[in-house]
């Protein structure tokens, strides 16, 4: 019995310095937002689950919700530039604020925010693992047949997208699906938090493909109405 307790406050003891040592690990390898970032999350709204930019009423038509997953170990604030410029074009956009920024134990977020917009209709994405929890077909959860409208967006010089696993996918996506490529765009470029380990280098500054994800989004969004 003495050995059984031994044993189980050693577990214990292990346990408790993995869980910590993981958690400094997550915390010394996040992205955080630029500078830029910074200042333009300011503009949006702090709730607890979620950022929250809302769009300027410069139509009658009603615009969706859009609901975005971060990529893992980017802080929500890093995605603030492009979400208050779409913001400003009349779109609301909720960033969802994920456990440790990470969107794999997450999943179920999005939930909340549409608890707090019962009567919007709404569109889910996401960055990197992001858009994997948020919307990411596969072979059950296939969207081959389905009428719902995807927008896919990557970019020319991203070296952390496995594209082959990529290309496997679109087998799962509807055929209106449409694709977008950013032409010397980069992972990271999908945010603003810096350079990714990892990635390829890009030709055009962050605030370019800022510009490009904004149009695109605007576009899509757009074709919704």
């Amino acid at each position: 019995m003495k050995i059984f307790r031994r044993i189980l406050i050693g577990l214990v003891i292990i346990l408790g310095l993995l869980g910590g040592g993981g958690y400094y690990y997550i915390q010394q390898n996040t992205y955080e937002p630029s500078s830029e970032a910074q200042k333009v999350v300011k503009e949006g709204r702090n709730k607890e689950d979620y950022l929250f930019f809302e769009g300027e009423k410069k139509n009658q038509a009603k615009s969706p919700l859009l609901i975005f997953y971060s990529g893992a170990l980017v802080e929500p604030e890093s995605y603030s530039i492009w979400a208050q410029d779409l913001a400003k074009n009349g779109y609301s956009v909720a960033i969802v604020k994920m456990p440790l920024d990470l969107a794999v134990i997450g999943g179920n977020k999005a939930d909340k925010i549409k608890e707090d917009f019962p009567d919007s209709d709404y569109v889910i994405g996401g960055h990197s693992l992001g858009g994997v929890m948020a919307s990411y077909p596969d072979k059950k959860g296939t969207l081959k047949e389905s009428a719902v409208p995807v927008l896919s967006i990557t970019a020319t010089k991203d070296k952390v997208l496995n594209q082959k696993a990529y290309e496997e996918a679109k087998q799962y996506l509807p055929e209106r699906t449409e694709y977008v490529s950013i032409n010397g765009g980069n992972h990271g470029g999908f945010g603003s938090y810096g350079e990714q380990k990892g990635d390829g280098e890009a030709e055009i500054s962050n605030a370019d493909q800022q510009t490009v994800i904004v149009n695109t989004l605007e576009n899509w969004l757009k074709k919704l109405k």
